[in-house]
């Protein structure tokens, strides 16, 4: 019985003592089963009868006793206790199954339906494509594309998009950058340098010969058109590299020639929050929570970057997705009340419709000392540095392991190193001594028979014990993490796993002593620590995936 299963029997025990009950008392969907701290307490325990004493009128001890009654009747359930003030203590006759059952599932297992029905619109990184993703950008790519796998996991249909803006005062002196690199010339003052400068003007250029004769107006248009083409095709090439690829790629410019950004002026009018003040027409978002209105057309007749951010949501919104997901760099904590005073102007929930999620920011260390600046951008770390110093495994292990709610200091050194003291090498390590271990069982003739052929009674060492919990656990992980968005919890899922399966490997022997080629094994333990060695396997193999970091058979 999987921790899901026991979930499923006490909803039915509720179910079952609700009927007899003279009041109202709703049946939960479901309800949390959670291993308890010490193992004397039982495999699981739930907190389900102190919920529901009060819509019950009864203490929550009677009713932990009326539920315990029913439960000790569901297959699989060996015992369950009343403990403290109603908690139920839970005993299963069978732990073992959960690797029969992890087998089983294979790919699957970790998967669920929290989310199912829900389409989302997820977007990240958006890097203005006037240089090359920067460590920031990086973080947000490998946490992004590891969310929307998780929120896959869950059910959700998941859009990954990336907004680029290639209109506007940025786009502007990006070409002129390029206009002076390419002639030789002094960059603006507020320009962009680095050596991929000069290297997408040689490539403009290239295309089009003759251009430095060209008027400045003509040469800086085909600079914009051109290096901006040029840049976020290196941009798509970069994150394609790091193992992220986008639905959409939605570009600014597109808002103001299709009429969008006019059509989403006309829209907010039309719900009655606009207002015009000083020769220039407002929204009211301080109705909804802004700290100050927002002007949406400028007294010259000009639209501003925020009427461009409304009609990119109501954009997003026209192609049916049920929620808008932002995730922003540190810097655009401000954007959180506009942007949901926008949903709410425009007659969406602001709680339900979007959602702004804020990363803080990444350093680079090497043995404790700052990591110098990079040589192709001049100013920033770019995602082609980390990956270049780590790997692509490391470089996205590392950026997803914290919560992105906190900054983040990455020492080089550690992460290059095969030791234990580096996290993805410690998880990936333990994939790659199971995947030997199997390699030497079948050497030996040692085929697992059907997972549910296998004396799974036999796995009662304690060590076996701690790491069927730890599986049992992985699909409760997938969940939450989908819930609260935050794909670090499968990285912490899986540190502990892999270290309660070390822990089981140099407690448990696995093959028996003196096996030779074709020789039966003396009993059916080995057969049920294989199970569990495959199971845990899986959950490996499952869990990296979902952040998208490889599972090596070798190492």
């Amino acid at each position: 019985m999987t921790p899901a299963d026991l979930a499923a029997a006490v909803v039915a025990a509720v179910a079952a003592a609700v009927e007899g009950s003279e009041h109202a008392v709703a049946v939960p969907e479901t309800v949390t089963v959670e291993r308890p701290r010490s193992r004397e307490h039982g495999d699981y325990a739930t907190n389900v009868a102190l919920k529901l004493a009060k819509p019950a009128r009864r203490p929550p001890r009677d009713v932990a006793e009326i539920l315990a009654a029913h439960l000790r009747t569901a297959d699989g359930v060996a015992a369950v206790e009343v403990a403290g003030p109603g908690f139920l203590n839970i005993r299963l006759d069978a732990v073992g199954r959960i690797a029969a059952a992890v087998v089983e599932a294979g790919e699957t297992y970790g998967r669920n339906s929290e989310a199912s029905g829900e389409t989302i619109d997820l977007e990240f990184v958006s890097a203005n494509p006037t240089g090359p993703i920067h460590l920031g950008g990086t973080r947000w790519a490998a946490v992004g594309d590891a969310l929307a796998r998780v929120l896959q996991a869950s059910g959700a249909e998941v859009a990954r998009e990336y907004y680029f803006n290639d209109a506007g005062v940025q786009i502007d002196r990006f070409a002129a950058s390029l206009d002076a690199a390419a002639r030789g010339a002094e960059v603006p003052e507020d320009g962009y340098a680095g050596g991929y400068i000069s290297e997408i003007a040689q490539q403009v250029v290239a295309g089009r010969p003759g251009l430095l004769e060209e008027p400045e107006e003509k040469r800086l248009d085909a600079f914009r058109r051109d290096g901006v083409e040029s840049m976020f095709d290196s941009i798509k090439a970069d994150l394609h590299a790091f193992g992220v690829d986008f639905d959409v790629y939605f570009s600014e410019r597109t808002l103001h020639e299709s009429g969008q950004v006019d059509a989403a002026v006309a829209r907010l009018q039309e719900q009655g929050h606009t207002y015009s003040a000083d020769g220039a027409l407002w929204l009211r978002t301080t109705d909804f929570g802004d700290v100050k209105d927002r002007v949406l057309v400028k007294s010259d007749g000009t639209t501003t970057y925020f009427t461009a951010d409304a009609a990119y949501y109501l954009d997003k919104r026209s192609r049916g997705f049920d929620r808008c997901v932002y995730m922003l760099g540190a810097d655009h904590h401000g954007y959180v009340a506009r942007l949901k005073a926008l949903a709410a102007c425009a007659g969406d929930d602001p709680q339900r419709n979007i959602e702004i999620l804020i990363g803080q920011l990444v350093s680079l260390v090497r043995d404790g000392e700052p990591v110098r600046m990079s040589k192709r951008a001049g100013t920033v770390i770019t995602l082609n540095d980390l990956v270049d110093a780590v790997g692509v495994d490391a470089a996205r292990y590392s950026l997803v392991r914290s919560s992105i709610d906190s900054t983040l200091e990455l020492d080089l050194a550690v992460l290059a190193r095969q030791t234990n003291d580096n996290p993805v090498f410690y998880v990936q390590y333990a994939h790659a001594r199971i995947a030997s271990l199997l390699r030497n069982a079948a050497e030996f003739g040692v085929v697992l028979a059907a997972p549910h052929d296998v004396d799974v009674s036999l796995l009662t060492h304690d060590r076996e014990s701690d790491l069927l919990r730890s599986l049992g656990d992985f699909p409760r992980v997938v969940a939450s993490a989908a819930e609260l968005r935050a794909p670090h919890r499968i990285a912490r899922h899986l540190e502990e796993l892999a270290g309660t399966y070390h822990r089981f490997y140099d407690a448990c022997r696995v093959l028996p002593p003196g096996l030779k080629t074709g020789e039966e094994p003396a009993n059916e333990l080995t057969y049920a620590r294989l199970l569990l060695v495959q199971a845990t396997q899986v959950v490996l193999r499952n869990g990296l995936g979902l952040l998208g970091v490889s599972a090596p058979e070798r190492m």
